[in-house]
């Protein structure tokens, strides 16, 4: 969350009992979950997403429920490390699919 503050995101925690509620709420398959889940702009944010692809995503505005990264990727914002790596931002639509909307690390 410090990475979205640091990049001009006003961020309000909530803490949730289940997050497989939140995450099937919005529309995030539960196999693309990670242990953070925001919403902005209508978008549901899942995992340590760059606030690049953030700021990509609300500029673009495609027809998707939002962004994913799986997991907790090092190298990933709040994840940073000496050895990080590769991993993708997926762009999960209305339907569940997902596609690679950015690629870190390769």
């Amino acid at each position: 969350m410090d990475h979205l503050r640091a990049n001009g995101f006003r961020v309000k925690t909530v803490a949730v009992e289940d997050t497989a509620a939140t995450r099937k709420r919005l529309g995030i398959p539960e196999a693309l979950g990670g242990c953070h889940t925001a919403e902005i702009g209508g978008y549901a944010i899942e995992g340590h997403v760059p606030a690049r692809e953030i700021k990509r995503l609300m500029a673009e505005k495609p027809v998707a429920t939002g962004l994913a990264v799986p997991g907790m990727p090092q190298g990933s914002p709040g994840m940073e490390s000496a050895k990080p790596q590769p991993y993708d931002v997926l762009l999960v639509g209305k339907s569940g699919r997902h596609s690679v909307y950015a690629r870190y690390g390769r």
